[in-house]
């Protein structure tokens, strides 16, 4: 993404510091969202991100993602995913790229990614076209559950 007039001019990182950057422009939109609802908590997530993007002891609010959503591919480089909780709702999604020392935003906004919730299997790429039981009766009122097939 190239900078233009009006855009915020982030620091180069210092040795020892990892580079901060997006992976695409959904995550860049959803990162100024995410400053505009919570500017101190996001700014102390990128602070996280360029100083301890690994830290020793994973926390409820900074942890790496499990399953299928632990890796992420940036650049042809497999990565570590990782997830900071900058609100009740707000995260941030990146990957650790340990060649480049770069940490690429994969994902950055104000609500709970729809990946990681296990109600909408299906409406994220990672479960597209999978068959999922939902809560719901069927329409006869049988008492049977309803598989509905899902797709993204």
């Amino acid at each position: 993404m190239t900078a233009s007039r009006g855009d915020r001019a982030a620091p180069p990182a210092p040795d020892g510091q990892w580079e901060v950057r997006f992976a695409d422009a959904a995550s860049a939109k959803g990162w100024e969202s995410l400053a505009q609802q919570a500017r101190e908590n996001t700014y102390r997530a990128w602070i996280t991100m360029r100083t301890t993007p690994r830290p020793t002891t994973e926390t409820s609010r900074h942890h790496r993602l499990k399953g299928s959503l632990a890796h992420g591919t940036h650049r042809g480089q497999t990565c570590e995913q990782w997830q900071i909780e900058v609100t009740g709702g707000g995260r941030i999604w990146y990957l650790l790229d340990t060649v480049r020392e770069t940490c690429w935003i994969t994902f950055a906004g104000t609500g709970h990614p729809r990946a990681t919730d296990r109600r909408r299997a299906g409406t994220a790429g990672w479960a597209r076209n999978r068959t999922v039981r939902t809560d719901r009766l069927s329409p006869t009122g049988s008492g049977e559950h309803v598989l509905d097939r899902v797709s993204a």
